[in-house]
């Protein structure tokens, strides 16, 4: 449990810093948010799902994928509580700020900004298999496909979040109209059959069940992630949100109702069609799996549609890692020139930096199964310690305004506190030297923190006056 802490050299900010550095307010309902969290997660459903096929065999991701429904479902209702009650565009740092302190804080919110840095990253490059696979602009490299992404979707979000987050809603309405023709599609070739067609290794536990064994099915966990990633960035709206103390716990939950089912869809109706052996390499599984069964006309469309899902996910993420760099740099964790915002009250560098950074990455590792792995790992350690915030945010302040409350309270964030400290050892079973560059990258990061920006925060940033509140309170009782 944290205890509260005192400003060590942090100074305040005037009038002018925070003009400098202000979203715009009141321009999503719950509507919005709901399509905002669908539309972060769903290219999950058109790519990188089937290479845990590749990991586990369809049992073992059959498991992962009903073990991280769990535990999203249930830190999705602690979120819904925590956004409700501090509804700032820190969100998970935000929370962890509150509960864990300003180390706690700064470690959530950097596992949160590798994560949606990576993850853009690893759909550009999903989206490069589809562009390929259409045989579109005779391309024979992806690296104008990862250009085009970054350069015309963080020029769409310069624009303005209202603009962004209907355009990010029409998207994702398009990709939901291709996942049920996928389904018409498929339902008709389900064949049980082919679920198991991956022929058993000699692994320990390895079965027609599970072809590579329980060392399969645990690195499979990171692909059943894929299925839900990312969901978590619906409450980095909160400062833009109509009502968010009501809006957000529906948004997400909403959210998360359609994207279980989704993605039960593809995994039972994808492999249960064209083979789970065939589907673990495929680079565009929706596409393949109907032109497997002879859907081919279906097959063209839903590749065409599929980009619609893989895109409405690059540009919803795009907008999460802008609004978590905002925060942290709005705060004084990160430099704070990266805070500043446009004229159209949009944050200019925390959209163009690690943009930048997702680009080069896209191109150098070019590698969508290591990059989902990276994001992950920043999302599993995010995941324990925003789950391990409302646990302590609800014994230490029983008391905190909750216009929500998360059905089962703190048993509930257990169980997914349990969940994402498996989903961290995963990420070191399926590829152990990307996840520990990256957990030193992290570690790094941590350093910056303690030795330099922890003595140059802004005391009056949102976050902090949390924080400073609830000391003042406590110092009253």
């Amino acid at each position: 449990m944290a205890v509260t802490e005192r400003p060590e050299a942090s100074g305040t900010a005037d009038a002018d810093y925070f003009a400098e550095r202000r979203l715009r307010r009141g321009a999503a309902g719950w509507v919005l948010l709901a399509g905002l969290g669908v539309s972060y997660v769903i290219s999950g459903d058109f790519s990188g799902w089937n290479l845990g096929l590749a990991q586990g065999g369809w049992g073992g991701l059959l498991i992962a994928f009903v073990l991280m429904g769990i535990m999203y479902t249930c830190m999705v209702f602690g979120l819904a509580e925590m956004s409700s009650s501090l509804p700032t565009a820190g969100a998970g740092y935000g929370f962890a700020r509150r509960a864990l302190g300003r180390l706690g804080g700064f470690a959530t919110g950097m596992a949160i900004l590798i994560e949606y840095a990576i993850a853009p990253a690893a759909i550009a490059v999903f989206i490069g298999g589809y562009v390929e696979s259409l045989g579109l602009f005779g391309l024979t490299s992806s690296w104008p496909v990862f250009l085009a992404c970054y350069v015309v979707f963080i020029g769409i979000h310069l624009v303005g979040v209202g603009e962004a987050l209907k355009a990010m809603f029409a998207i994702s309405a398009v990709a939901v109209v291709a996942l049920v023709v996928f389904a018409v599609g498929m339902i008709g070739s389900f064949d049980v059959a082919n679920l198991f067609d991956i022929v058993p290794t000699d692994a320990a536990g390895a079965s027609t069940f599970l072809p590579f064994g329980y060392s399969g099915a645990m690195a499979a966990l990171v692909f059943g992630i894929w299925f839900f990633l990312a969901i978590e960035g619906v409450p980095l709206a909160a400062e833009e949100a109509t009502d968010p103390a009501k809006d957000m716990p529906k948004g997400i939950i909403v959210a998360m109702g359609v994207l279980v089912v989704t993605g039960a869809l593809v995994l039972v109706l994808a492999p249960g069609g064209a083979g789970s052996a065939a589907m673990g390499s495929s680079a565009s599984p929706l596409p393949d799996a109907l032109e497997a069964v002879g859907q081919t006309g279906l097959a063209t469309f839903v590749n065409y549609a599929g980009l619609a899902g893989l895109v409405a996910s690059f540009f919803s993420i795009v907008y999460a890692y802008s609004r978590q760099l905002f925060a942290l740099s709005r705060a004084g964790y990160l430099p704070r020139w990266l805070s500043r915002t446009s004229s159209r009250q949009t944050p200019l560098w925390a959209l163009v930096v690690p943009g930048t950074i997702g680009f080069v990455l896209a191109v150098v590792i070019a590698n969508g199964d290591q990059l989902i792995n990276i994001a992950v790992f920043g999302a599993a350690v995010s995941y324990v310690l925003l789950n391990l915030s409302h646990i302590v945010l609800r014994v230490r302040e029983p008391d905190l305004p909750r216009a929500y409350r998360t059905p089962g309270g703190v048993v509930t964030t257990s169980v997914a506190l349990v969940l994402s400290v498996v989903a961290v050892v995963a990420t070191f079973v399926v590829d152990p030297v990307a996840a520990g560059i990256t957990a030193a990258i992290f570690v790094a990061f941590l350093a910056y923190f303690w030795f330099w920006s922890r003595h140059r925060l802004v005391a009056n940033a949102p976050e902090e006056e949390f924080d400073s509140i609830a000391a003042a309170e406590a110092d009253l009782r």
